[in-house]
This record gives structure tokens, sequence and C-alpha cells, in this order.
């Protein structure tokens, strides 16, 4: 289970740092293109707006952060806390789209859904425990 944590936390580091860095430091062209390959799943769903572009790059970068240091510690702890907020995040997010994909093209909607999929995926991972471990409380 060690390996597959560990494993999550690395895949939510790479796709959290993917969508912090493009959307923070290039608003615009996340706005017009993200993600990239396979279609454009941002502007079709209202105006640019800098502020909640840059704010979800900053939302990312935390989250890859938080993955990024899961791996450093490689805790059990490190790994649920980080499930916990990939979870919660995921889920809202995923609800959220879900419900919004009357706007763009079948196989975008498709797309979209899936990558989200993915990312409350690698949260729910990261919050089963590993077997054998304690359940000691830090401190």
């Amino acid at each position: 289970m060690k390996r597959l944590h560990a494993a999550a936390a690395a895949l939510s580091a790479i796709l959290a740092l993917f969508v912090g860095v493009w959307a923070y430091f290039s608003p615009t062209t996340f706005f017009d293109s993200f993600p990239g390959v396979l279609g454009s799943w941002v502007s079709g769903d209202g105006p640019f707006n800098e502020h909640l572009i840059r704010d979800v790059g900053a939302l990312y970068l935390a989250l890859g952060g938080a993955s990024v240091a899961s791996l450093i510690w490689r805790s059990e702890y490190a790994y649920r806390v980080l499930g916990v907020a990939w979870t919660i995040f995921g889920s809202l997010h995923f609800a959220y789209h879900a419900f919004h994909l009357h706007h763009m093209p079948v196989v975008d909607a498709i797309g979209e859904m899936i990558a989200l999929g993915v990312s409350l995926l690698l949260g729910i991972i990261l919050l089963i425990p590993t077997r054998g471990v304690s359940d000691q409380r830090i401190g």
C-alpha cells in the first residue's frame, strides 16, 4: 500500500503542478486553451476572470506543495491528510462539472469527467489505511 500511496501522491503532485503553474503564471492562456490537446474546457464556461484563474492556480499549487511534502515525509499521516484535501476538493470539483456539461461537446465532457474522476480517485487512494500501521496519534 505504501507504494500505491507514493504513486498517488506523485501523480497528484504532477497534476497539481501542471494545472497550478499554468493557471497562476499564464492565466489567459490557461483560460483560452486548458487542457491543451483535448480541447478548451474553461473558456466556454463564462468570461475571463484573471483573479479567479490565478486563485485556481494558487489552489492547485498548494495541493501540489502538499503532495510533494507527503513524498518527502512518506508518512501514513501525511498521505491521509493529503487524501482528505484531494478528496474534498476532487468530489466538489467533480460534482460541479458533472452538472455543468451542457456547453461542451460530448468528447470534451467525457474527457473532463475522466480527468476529474482520476483526480478524485487519487485522493481516495490516499485515504486507504496501510495494513499493520498503528493508529497512534501524532504528538
